[in-house]
């Protein structure tokens, strides 16, 4: 149900969520995501990742869709909803349930974060799951039977490291730690289990995203291995960042789209700014998204993050 060829044709894609308005982060991702699949000629697919519960702000979907096409990126197929998908991730759900490689897991997150207290509890990505609920229940239907709450599913982890070759970054480690959620309590499925299940069923052969998501991607290595699927490749590329050196967030000002479409800053400057920051072009000058496939290089992007000042369209940075 989820195999793809493995001589499936370039195919990449754009995956905004829509729990808010994207900003140049964002966009210089999705860019570089563009501009390293149709420079070889590749397929585009445009998926909306609108799984996130609460978070997800309604008609946020079409002003994520709005800013690619003003952006000049285009793709091939699509948009592609997450949530019409619901049945496929339970389906992979349950097969790994089944198999015993995910089991039930009645814990909160505040359970998980009071085990973090112990040493070895927590570590960069956040805390450890402590394997609480590793062998209590044969199923959710029964952990909930036991206990009265829902359960969500955990993917049971048994090794350290799962290594990996990033097309940009080289060698990974690949370090794993601790059992991690693929199902939600709310069975909505999470972040890991969709974009696995999706990228195999939909094609994607490569995958460029930002480097705040390298520790994912070992997790994500062990699900296409559990579900016998073939992964694309995974290229992790620097993040904008602000003057603090923290990801590109609110906190940092108004940096959407939207605020510089509103302000009458032109999508080539935009593509401009972006595409100097990403060290495609040496020079910061207006440009099409078209003007910069001739020559794109993985190889020749920078390899440090990019400060994003407080006014990003003033005077080019050093």
């Amino acid at each position: 149900m989820f195999s793809r060829d493995s001589t499936s044709p370039l195919v990449g894609r754009l995956a905004p969520s829509p729990t808010g308005v994207l900003h140049l982060g964002n966009a210089r991702s999705f860019l570089l995501a563009w501009l390293s699949i149709r420079s070889r000629g590749g397929r585009m697919i445009l998926r909306i990742e609108d799984i996130d519960g609460p978070r997800t702000k309604p008609g946020a979907d079409q002003a994520a869709i709005e800013d690619l096409e003003w952006l000049g990126l285009d793709w091939d197929e699509g948009p592609l909803y997450q949530s019409t998908r619901l049945e496929i991730y339970e389906a992979a759900a349950r097969e790994l349930e089944e198999s015993g490689l995910a089991f039930a897991c009645v814990c909160s997150r505040k359970d998980v974060e009071s085990a973090a207290t112990a040493p070895q509890g927590s570590n960069q990505d956040g805390p450890v799951y402590p394997g609480t609920c590793r062998g209590l229940f044969r199923d959710r239907e029964e952990a909930r039977r036991i206990t009265g709450r829902e359960a969500a599913l955990r993917f049971r982890i048994t090794r350290e490291t799962l290594p990996f070759h990033d097309l940009f970054r080289g060698p990974e480690p690949g370090r794993l730690a601790g059992d991690f959620v693929i199902m939600k309590r709310d069975r909505l499925p999470a972040y890991q289990l969709a974009v696995v299940v999706d990228d195999a069923a939909q094609g994607v052969t490569e995958v460029l995203r930002g480097d705040d998501l390298v520790p994912s991607t070992p997790r994500q290595l062990l699900l296409y291995e559990a579900l016998g699927l073939s992964p694309p490749q995974f290229v992790h590329v620097p993040l904008m960042v602000g003057t603090d050196g923290r990801r590109l967030a609110k906190r940092h000002g108004d940096t959407s789209l939207a605020h510089f479409r509103r302000a009458g800053v032109k999508p080539e400057e935009i593509l401009g700014y972006l595409a100097h920051s990403a060290g495609i072009i040496v020079e910061r000058a207006p440009v099409t998204a078209e003007d910069l496939l001739d020559g794109f290089r993985l190889d020749a992007l920078r390899a440090e993050p990019w400060t994003v000042g407080n006014d990003p369209f003033g005077p080019p940075q050093p």
